[in-house]
């Protein structure tokens, strides 16, 4: 035994590229686990020594069997456990006390899992629940199924917690090779985190698939993330599943529409984590950065299509419009080549129908793939057609991708719309070109889009004002609710503007600030246990004199209190901004529709704070009510860059504030022509 074991990261390693490896429950029995575990480690062509462990079998495949791993004569860098699941803690104890590195626990350990955990010690643990893991750059085959020998090797790296698709993936007729690829499991140990640093690693990992449950060691993932964003490593992720949320985000409008969604959205958009909706769209997006190009620097991020059907033309708009994938605006220059090239009648515009006669079909689309490629605005062409099996033997379709491969460092797509057509022949030849071919018309979209994203910026130091949080925690921590004036003051000191108000207690308190003010003014409710005031009937809008305040003072006070807050009534386009606490990640800002349809619209975007104006701005461009920022339908427009500060100055308010508080509601906040101002806030003190 080592007297001095590796560390995690070695002892990680040292498992993944395992040259010894330990079957415990070997067996050559048909149709066993034992049997098939044992057959794959000893197809690994990697692993130098394979010990094989049963308590009463002698041999397996001709091969000795020892009855205990206590009689293994070293310490291994694997222990494969087939064996029952009450057999799994003593076993692992063992392992670890042996100084063996690591172990694949296949099992769900139902019942057991603290158990297994306290058991495997410093080793590292690959599931339970799981289907185990293979190695392409060490040969190592630590599953637990027959798979395919050789296994396709390549610059992708997979990690899953579900066993279903790391089979799928690894059994797929596309030309999708890996590095690692694993089945995590439940990540009782090593988490998605530890396999992500090791395939950075990597000098082969080019591209790395996540699909996840849940999230786990949340800081180390974040830091993983950064690296391979640093790295420019593309990494592609589907997420499944919900996270827990907290009381704060039950009773505040901004977790209510944030969802359990939120920690994801905020952190792969902080890294430029390419977000996938299913399956598909995962595959698509693995084989564009696995087999084809990237994007040009200097370059356009547009696409640019062609077809050889009008309908599907107007469905590749129609579908990418709704997706967000942005299509090339060509420059004139482009349309007249274009034009030069098509058949009377048609448009040359971008999607472009280029079927006509159909006679020298190659020729006719090289050119008009070339033209489009020329295009300063595109930054990669696809021909977007069924590719399906000609009985005539015709190849144009292929011929003009491969011309236009030679003709461009761009991109070079085809993109199908029926899976089941396509011609499986054609499409294993352009991809051993180098052409990927996405089989879908929305997973191929959005694997366009994934491609064509811009780059993450930079994250921006996390600078706090320790003076300003060390006095408005103690504050917080002392206080069971803060009144408007301590709220309005909590955010102007953070940089917010708030509509002038005053916080009165009595009729002629409220005629008072009406008058301070300037009519016309609003009433809203002060009562501490009223977080929302509309929907406890609240506020009274558009009081145009003193009459009108005592009428509204006296009903609101009748039903909710004395306390109120009169505010000068301020016009313009309402948003909402908000903090809420992820559990594993910590605070989030929000931007959103805001007013009374918050929740029902449902309209946000999510981020990690802090942040910079540019990812602020990003951030409200993916509302769909930003236009209403530009101008609406006669409407002025107002001060988008005002909102934004608004948001980086929410973002700090989190930075430094986001361990005091559960969650800040600002809804609504009113942008104007040249500001952006709070019109009410909820803050919810974090309590014990």
């Amino acid at each position: 035994m080592s007297s001095s074991p590796p560390s995690g990261r070695t002892r990680l390693r040292s498992m993944l590229s395992a040259r010894s490896v330990a079957v415990v429950g070997a067996s050559d029995r048909a149709d066993s686990f034992g049997r098939r575990l044992t057959t794959e480690a000893l197809r690994s062509p990697g692993v130098e020594r394979v010990h094989l462990v049963h308590p009463t079998r002698t041999s397996a495949f001709g091969r000795p069997c020892v009855p205990s791993l206590s009689d293994v004569p070293e310490p291994v860098d694997l222990v494969l456990l087939g064996v029952p699941d009450k057999a799994l803690a003593p076993t692992l104890a063992l392992a670890s006390e042996r100084g063996d590195a690591g172990a694949v626990v296949f099992g769900p350990v139902h019942g057991i899992k603290d158990d297994v955990i306290a058991a495997a010690g410093e080793m590292a643990i690959v599931g339970g629940g799981c289907m185990g893991f293979v190695d392409t750059t060490t040969g190592v085959r630590a599953i637990g199924y027959l798979e395919r020998d050789p296994l396709p090797a390549g610059p992708i790296g997979l990690i899953t917690h579900s066993g279903s698709v790391f089979s799928a993936l690894l059994r797929t007729r596309r030309p999708l090779g890996y590095t690692l690829a694993v089945s995590s499991g439940q990540e009782l140990v090593t988490t998605t985190a530890d396999y992500l640093e090791y395939l950075l690693s990597l000098p082969q990992t080019q591209v790395i698939g996540l699909v996840l449950e849940t999230m786990r060691d949340a800081p180390r993932l974040e830091a993983a993330l950064a690296d391979a964003a640093e790295r420019d490593v593309p990494v592609c992720a589907l997420t499944v599943g919900t996270s827990v949320r907290g009381r704060a985000l039950v009773d505040a409008h901004s977790g209510a529409i944030a969802g359990s969604d939120a920690g994801w959205e905020a952190l792969f958009t902080a890294y430029g984590v390419h977000r996938c909706g299913d399956l598909d769209d995962l595959t698509d997006s693995l084989e564009m950065f696995a087999i084809g190009r990237r994007h040009v620097p200097g370059t356009g991020r547009g696409i640019a299509t062609a077809h050889d059907s009008g309908a599907e033309r107007v469905l590749v708009a129609d579908v990418a419009e709704r997706l967000g994938v942005r299509f090339a605006t060509l420059t004139e220059t482009t349309k007249s080549r274009l034009a030069g090239a098509l058949d009377p009648g048609l448009v040359p515009t971008n999607p472009l129908d280029v079927w006509g006669r159909g006679t020298d079909t190659a020729e006719l689309f090289t050119e008009c793939l070339s033209a489009l490629a020329d295009d300063p605005a595109t930054g990669t062409v696809a021909l977007a057609v069924d590719m399906v099996e000609e009985y005539d033997g015709d190849d144009s379709f292929a011929v003009a991708l491969e011309n236009l491969l030679t003709r461009t460092r761009k991109p070079v797509v085809a993109l199908t719309h029926v899976t089941s057509a396509v011609d499986p022949v054609l499409a294993a030849r352009l991809r051993a070109s180098g052409i990927p071919v996405l089989e879908g018309t929305a997973s191929g979209l959005r694997a366009l889009g994934h491609l064509m994203a811009e780059p993450p910026r930079p994250r921006p130091p996390v600078s706090p004002d320790e003076e300003r949080s060390s006095r408005w925690a103690t504050r917080l921590r002392s206080e069971e609710t803060l009144g408007a004036a301590a709220r309005s003051a909590l955010l102007s000191d953070y940089g917010l503007r708030v509509v002038p108000g005053r916080a009165v207690d009595t009729e002629a308190a409220a005629v008072a600030a009406g008058e301070q003010l300037g009519y016309p003014v609003v009433l809203k409710s002060d009562a501490a246990d009223v977080h929302h005031k509309t929907e406890a009937d609240g506020v009274r809008l558009g009081l145009a004199d003193a009459g009108a305040v005592r009428a509204a003072y006296a009903e609101l006070a009748g039903r909710l209190g004395p306390r109120v807050v009169v505010q000068r009534q301020a016009s313009g386009v309402e948003v909402s901004l908000g903090m809420i606490r992820d559990p594993l990640l910590g605070p989030l800002v929000m931007v959103a529709a805001g007013g009374v349809l918050v929740e029902l619209v449902a309209d946000r975007a999510v981020a990690l704070p802090p942040l910079d104006r540019e990812t602020a701005l990003a951030a409200v461009d993916r509302l769909a009510v930003s236009t209403l920022l530009d101008g609406y339908r006669g409407s002025a427009a107002v001060d988008r860059t005002a909102l934004a500060d608004a948001l980086v100055a929410l973002g700090q308010l989190a930075v430094e504030l986001g361990d005091h508080l559960d969650a800040v509601d600002l809804n609504p906040v009113v942008v104007g022509p040249d500001a952006a101002y709070v019109v009410d806030a909820l803050l919810l003190p974090r309590r014990p």
